[in-house]
């Protein structure tokens, strides 16, 4: 029951916004993996759930996107849009390649490198790729051109949670996404889609991971910061590159 605190006591957590567990009245993450008779004890997510078997499917972020693409279009309010086209899968392959292990898994090795080495070579290769990035979306609106693909929703759950969560947290201070315009207008322009916006909760967001890892934030202090003031409904000038993005009239 709300408020809530961290696994050692410390902070005070409104759940407003939260949506209860309403098919196996689970609290915590760790409570399904539980269920499932995971006895790893490492609770991640996200999670796939199976309700009629009462077990995870996956756990794995890229197989679910997978998933989402096409094993539920009969139940889907846009059936006909395809995050993964065929006749872009090796282009979608190859730029995962490298945004996957050096941006998206980049800023976690930064944030929990126990050695200075590790850290720095977790540093140098995520500024490296993100200005390779910042290149990219200098030719066309999208990773893989004119088209919105699950790539590009991948580069931006890193780019939306980069300034304020990662520069503080994971110690990625170097240059923030805002000062790479290209990145941050592309940020912007995913944002603005609306049923991308309805999911982005950057107050959730700051809250679990400012509140989820004791050895990096042991009394669950959640800072404040300029990112509060950065308004992510402003014009982009991502159009100049490309077609409108799906679901646009």
């Amino acid at each position: 029951d709300p408020p809530t605190a961290n696994q050692n006591g410390h902070g005070s957590f409104e759940c407003d916004g939260c949506i209860p567990d309403t098919i196996n009245n689970a609290k915590y993450i760790r409570d399904l993996y539980r269920l499932a008779d995971d006895k790893d004890g490492k609770y991640t997510v996200p999670v796939l759930w199976d309700k009629k078997k009462k077990t995870i499917v996956s756990n794995e972020s890229t197989e679910i996107l997978r998933m989402l693409n096409s094993e539920f279009n009969e139940f889907a309010k846009n059936p006909d849009l395809d995050l993964y086209p065929a006749d872009l899968e090796i282009q979608i392959n190859a730029a995962h390649s490298w945004i996957y292990p050096n941006i998206n898994n980049g800023v976690y090795r930064c944030g929990f490198a126990k050695t200075q080495e590790a850290y720095d070579a977790a540093a140098d290769s995520l500024y490296e790729n993100l200005c390779k990035a910042e290149k990219l979306l200098d030719r066309h609106r999208f990773v893989t051109g004119s088209r919105l693909t699950g790539i590009d929703l991948r580069l931006y759950m890193t780019l939306i949670r980069f300034d304020p969560v990662y520069v503080v947290y994971f110690k990625t201070s170097r240059k923030r996404i805002s000062e790479f315009p290209n990145l941050f207008n592309f940020m912007k322009d995913i944002y603005q889609i609306p049923e991308v916006k309805a999911v982005t909760n950057l107050r959730h967001i700051k809250m679990h991971y400012f509140t989820s890892h004791p050895h990096l934030n042991f009394f669950a202090i959640i800072p404040k910061g300029s990112d509060e003031d950065v308004d992510l409904d402003a014009p982009h000038d991502r159009a100049r590159l490309g077609k409108k993005r799906p679901l646009e009239d």
